[in-house]
């Protein structure tokens, strides 16, 4: 499945496209996401800055829906932009873009309040897909770096058990663990969204984790994937 499919299924037909704010130091890398995501009907791109503290100040006057935000940005760096963004715009989500992959800077950034951590260089897909989850409320981890993360994150609670968890359950948890939307779920799956939701519910409290980031670490430290 697409994402384009993706981003429709998490918009109401009728919907207004997602207002972007694209910051991000390097000219080259500023056009070639300013082409790519225009492309894409349900995007509208409605500013960019080239340093941190313009960026922020850009996010307070357009309020955007959604920030596609670098790391390693003049006067301001991401992380510290992110942490005002999400301060002052609580319901604007914040989606990191940057060659960065330590440890340290993954943490933070998701510390800060950033809601998806993509590496540069990754498709455009992939990026929609990114954009599409922090939409949704979901935490998306590029595949480069989630194992870095769950090193990090608190081990899971003792009564975690996958073993009771039905086989439906255990498909959902799977594409849980790929970064898919509950909307992308429910296709895959051919399940209504309210459904799905029921399973992610279910999943987890019997995983005993209070999100979806949660159980994937569970379900990754299982085995499952």
């Amino acid at each position: 499945m697409s994402v384009d499919t993706s981003l429709h299924l998490l918009l109401p037909p009728q919907a207004p496209p997602l207002r972007v704010l694209i910051i991000e130091d390097d000219p080259m890398m500023q056009l070639g996401l300013e082409q790519s995501l225009i492309a894409h009907p349900q995007l509208e791109i409605v500013g960019q800055a080239e340093d941190g503290y313009l960026g922020v100040q850009a996010a307070l006057k357009l309020k955007p829906d959604v920030v596609v935000m670098d790391i390693g940005l003049p006067r301001l760096d991401g992380i510290a932009a992110t942490q005002q963004i999400k301060a002052a715009l609580p319901e604007t989500h914040v989606v990191m873009l940057t060659s960065h992959k330590t440890e340290t800077e993954i943490i933070a950034a998701l510390s800060s309040g950033a809601d998806a951590y993509c590496i540069k260089g990754a498709t455009v897909e992939r990026l929609l897909h990114a954009i599409a989850a922090a939409v949704e409320g979901a935490t998306y981890l590029d595949p480069q770096i989630a194992r870095q993360v769950i090193e990090n994150l608190k081990p899971p609670s003792p009564k975690a058990n996958i073993a009771n968890l039905s086989e439906r359950e255990l498909e959902v948890l799977k594409l849980m663990v790929e970064g898919y939307s509950n909307p992308e779920i429910a296709e895959k799956l051919y399940l209504s969204p309210n459904t799905v939701k029921t399973h992610v519910r279910g999943i987890m409290n019997k995983l005993s984790v209070d999100d979806r980031v949660q159980a994937a670490v569970v379900a990754l430290r299982s085995g499952l994937v």
